[in-house]
């Protein structure tokens, strides 16, 4: 059985993040592994050192594992981290990054051993976004192909950045028979290991669900 699922809208690690608790006490990890994989240009380090921060408080340690490129994401030893990991943490601002590092590649694979094995996996940001298939290119609101952890399946990070008319234009050109979820910041979009799905944090009202097309609610995710 596979373990919770976390989408983040972004706004990691900060107030009003209650759900990362939940990962924890859902997983029983003592320390979170995190992939800065989609900051690798953008001070990678310093995403490390805010969750080292965060999780301090929470009571647990984080274990950086860099995978900043396609030749990382061949490391035995990042593979072997995250394969016996109980909670991961895929971060970062560039989601096309992300999926060109991380496709196909050993250590996205123990990503996914960890998580069948019951491990919480969590992506915020553009790692919530890759982390479904088709993802949002943020760029200009259509679509393209993520990882498909999750498929049918589309979120907005960040959704309070964007504007009305380009979350409008997002909702029309989603495919039909697609989930399409805006999450704001500090909030984030959880499965459980019931496959049931739930908002959780700090702008829990603030979630927008279309389903082929239509405002839903998270509930209607379960369908």
């Amino acid at each position: 059985m596979t373990g919770v699922l976390a989408l983040v809208g972004g706004g990691e690690w900060s107030p009003g993040c209650t759900f990362d608790q939940l990962l924890i006490d859902a997983s029983g990890a003592t320390e979170v592994a995190v992939l800065p994989t989609g900051s690798a240009y953008e001070n990678p380090g310093r995403l490390i050192e805010q969750a080292r921060t965060w999780f301090a408080g929470l009571g647990v340690e984080v274990l950086e594992v860099p995978v900043l490129t396609r030749r990382d994401a061949a490391v035995a030893e990042y593979a072997d981290a995250l394969r016996s990991a109980r909670m991961i943490y895929l971060a970062g601002t560039s989601a096309m990054h992300v999926r060109s590092v991380l496709k196909d590649t050993p250590v996205f694979e123990a990503l996914l051993e960890a998580w069948a094995g019951g491990a919480a996996l969590a992506g915020t940001n553009a790692g919530a976004d890759v982390l479904c298939d088709p993802m949002v290119d943020s760029r200009g609101g259509a679509f393209t192909v993520g990882l498909g952890v999750v498929s049918q399946m589309s979120v907005i990070p960040r959704v309070e950045q964007w504007s009305r008319d380009k979350v409008h234009r997002t909702v029309e050109l989603a495919p039909s028979g697609l989930s399409l979820i805006g999450i704001p910041s500090a909030t984030a979009l959880l499965r459980d290991v019931d496959g049931a799905w739930r908002a959780e944090g700090a702008s829990v009202a603030e979630v927008s669900v279309f389903i082929d097309g239509r405002p839903a609610t998270p509930a209607e995710l379960d369908a």
